[in-house]
C-alpha cells in the first residue's frame, strides 16, 4: 500500500527520521488529508516506502495512537480515529496573565540590579507565607504538617496499616528508583571535580537564584532533544524539588478565595500548597483518557498530562487542546507536572502540553528525582515570560543564596558528558523489563480483585480495587500479615467509596517481583 507523505519536507525541518516521520503524520491528520478510518500502511510497508527503519516507524505510530490520532486493530491493522471537524486550539491574543497580591509586592520589592530591598516581606504572612513550614489557615484548611494527611490523623494511620513497608518485606511502593545500576564511581569523581572548582571560585554562583546556568543549559538540551521543548536556559529556573515549584507557583498566582482546578485523584502536594495560600481547590474528575475537560471559573489548573497521576492515564490530544483553549479564554495559567515520563517502556515518550503552547500559559515542571538519587533535589521549572520575573523574586526572597549549587554544578557537568543520558539508556531498559512482567503478572494473577489502569510508562502501575472499601481492608491487613506492602491509592484523594492501589517496581528485582505475586494471588483466593 503506497500513499503520498511529505516526509522528504519534513526531514529539512526535523533533525531525526522519527520527529520528521511524526509531524508529516500527524498534520496530514489535522489537515483531514488522512481522513478518519483511513487505513495506514503497515510499519514495514511505509518503512520500505520512504527508506527508514520498521522500528521508527512502530515508534511513530505508537506515539500517534497514545495522543488519541490513530487506533491499532489486531488483524485488521491501523486506522486514522481523528474526526474533522474536531474543534482544534487556534493561537490568539487571550487575557493577560494575573499575578497574586502578594507576587506583585515581591516583585516590586526587587530593585533594578536584581537586589532584594528590605521591608519587602511585610504582608506576607497574611498571604500564606509557608516559610519555615508556617502557613495561616493550615489547620482549618486540612494542611498536611507532620504527616498528618487530609482527612485527618485517624485516616491517616489506617492508610499506613497498608502501604507502610516494614522490615524485610516485598513492599510494592512508589517514588523508590533502583540504586544498584547509578554510576557512583563516575558521580563521585564529579563531585570531587566540582569541589575543587568551587574553591577557587566561591562566590561564581553564589546569589543567581535561577540556578547555575551550565545545568539550565544542559536542561534546555535535553528537553529539546527528548521532549521536543524549544525553551531557552534563561526561561528554566532550577527548584529544590518540584514541590518548590508548585508552592511557589501557588502564591505567585493565587489569591485568598481564588479557585484553582486539581485533579482528583491526583498529587496532594498541590492541593496542600493552594490551601495553605489560601485558595479554594476546585475538585477535576479524571477517567481511563486523564483529565476530563470543563469550562471552570478558575484562573490556574495543575495537571499531569503525559501521564494521570496516580493513574497513569494519558490526556489525549483534544483535551490538551481544550485544555489551552480554556487556559486563553480565561487567562488562565496551566501547571504541567511531568514527573516520571522519561520512563516509556512502548514508544517514545508523550509530547509535553508545553510543546503545544504558544501563547506562554504552560508552566513546565521537571525533576531528576526518578532518574537519579532519589536524594538528589533538584528539579526544573521551565516559565513563561509573564511568570519569568516575578518567579525569580520569589525564589530569590526564600534563597538569597541558591542550595545544592555543588550538586547542581556536578549534574551539569554529568549531562554535558553524556553521563546522564548513558544513564537514562541503562535504566530504561531495566525498567521496561520489571515493568512488562509486573503488568502480566498483575493481568493473569490479580484481575479479579483489582481494575488494571493500562500504560506504556512510568514507574508504578494503578490498579481499582473491585469490591468494597471493608473487603480491601481486610485483604490488605491479610497481604501486609504475608509480608507483602503497595502504596494505597487512598492517599491521592480516590473518590468516595472507592479503593484503589499504585504498585512500584523499581527497587524489586524480578524474582521479588514474582515472589510478592504469587502470595498476593495466593491470599486473593479467600477473597474472590
Amino acid at each position: 500500500m503506497a500513499f503520498y507523505l511529505p516526509f522528504h519536507t519534513y526531514c529539512t525541518q526535523y533533525p531525526s527520521k522519527y520527529a520528521a516521520l511524526y509531524h508529516a503524520l500527524r498534520d496530514e491528520i489535522i489537515g483531514n488529508k488522512l481522513k478518519q478510518h483511513t487505513k495506514l500502511p503497515s510499519s514495514r510497508d511505509l518503512a520500505d516506502q520512504l527508506g527508514i527503519s520498521r522500528g521508527t516507524v512502530n515508534q511513530v505510530y505508537d506515539m500517534l495512537i497514545a495522543e488519541g490520532y490513530l487506533q491499532a486493530d489486531v488483524g485488521r491493522g491501523t486506522f486514522v480515529v481523528y474526526a474533522d471537524g474536531h474543534v482544534m486550539y487556534e493561537p490568539k491574543v487571550g487575557k493577560n496573565i494575573e499575578l497574586s497580591a502578594w507576587a506583585v509586592r515581591v516583585s516590586q520589592g526587587v530593585d533594578a540590579g536584581g537586589q532584594q530591598v528590605e521591608g519587602v516581606t511585610d504582608g506576607i504572612k497574611e498571604q500564606g507565607d509557608v516559610r519555615e513550614g508556617k502557613a495561616d489557615g493550615i489547620k482549618e484548611q486540612g494542611k498536611v504538617r507532620e504527616g498528618k494527611s487530609d482527612g485527618g490523623k485517624e485516616k491517616r494511620k489506617e492508610r499506613e496499616l497498608v502501604g507502610k513497608p516494614a522490615g524485610r518485606e516485598i513492599a510494592f511502593v512508589v517514588a523508590r528508583p533502583q540504586m544498584e545500576q547509578f554510576p557512583r564511581e563516575q558521580w563521585n569523581r564529579g563531585m570531587y571535580e566540582q569541589v575543587r572548582r568551587m574553591t577557587e571560585s566561591p562566590q561564581e554562583d553564589a546569589h543567581i537564584a535561577e540556578g547555575h546556568y551550565a545545568l539550565r543549559e544542559a536542561i534546555a538540551v535535553h528537553l529539546r532533544r527528548m521532549r521536543g521543548i524549544d525553551a531557552l536556559p534563561e526561561r528554566i529556573v532550577i527548584v529544590n524539588g518540584s514541590m518548590q515549584a508548585i508552592a511557589l507557583l501557588t502564591q505567585l498566582l493565587v489569591n485568598p478565595g481564588d479557585p484553582v482546578v486539581l485533579e482528583r485523584p491526583g498529587y496532594q502536594g498541590a492541593s496542600r500548597a493552594v490551601l495553605a495560600a489560601g485558595g479554594v481547590p476546585v475538585h477535576a474528575p479524571v477517567d481511563e483518557q486523564g483529565l476530563i475537560p470543563q469550562p471552570w471559573n478558575a484562573r490556574v489548573l495543575f495537571v499531569t498530562p503525559s501521564r494521570q497521576f496516580p493513574t497513569g492515564a494519558v490526556l489525549g490530544m483534544e483535551r490538551r487542546q481544550l485544555l489551552l483553549r480554556w487556559a486563553a479564554e480565561q487567562g488562565a495559567v496551566i501547571v504541567e507536572d511531568d514527573y516520571d515520563s522519561e520512563f516509556r517502556h512502548r514508544g517514545r515518550p508523550i509530547e509535553p502540553l508545553k510543546v503545544l503552547d504558544q501563547e506562554g500559559r504552560v508552566v513546565y515542571i521537571g525533576t531528576f528525582s526518578k532518574t537519579m538519587l532519589q536524594d538528589l533535589r533538584i528539579g526544573y521549572v521551565v516559565l513563561p515570560e509573564a511568570l519569568h520575573d516575578a518567579f525569580i523574586a520569589a525564589k530569590r526572597l526564600y534563597e538569597p543564596h541558591p542550595t545544592g549549587l555543588l550538586e547542581q554544578r556536578s549534574l551539569a557537568a554529568f549531562m554535558a558528558s553524556g553521563g546522564y543520558e548513558r544513564h537514562l539508556r541503562r535504566m530504561r531498559r531495566v525498567y521496561a523489563s520489571k515493568f512488562l512482567l509486573l503488568q502480566a503478572l498483575l493481568q493473569e494473577q490479580l484481575s479479579t480483585l483489582f481494575e488494571w489502569v493500562d500504560s506504556d510508562s512510568g514507574l508504578h502501575l494503578f490498579g481499582w480495587w473491585r469490591g468494597d472499601l471493608r473487603t480491601y481492608t481486610a485483604y490488605a491487613a491479610a497481604c501486609r500479615a504475608a509480608g507483602v506492602t503497595w502504596t494505597d491509592a487512598g492517599n491521592y484523594a480516590l473518590p468516595v467509596g472507592r479503593a484503589g492501589v499504585c504498585f512500584g517496581f523499581a527497587h524489586l528485582t524480578e524474582a521479588e517481583i514474582k515472589q510478592g505475586i504469587t502470595l498476593l494471588r495466593s491470599i486473593s483466593i479467600g477473597f474472590t
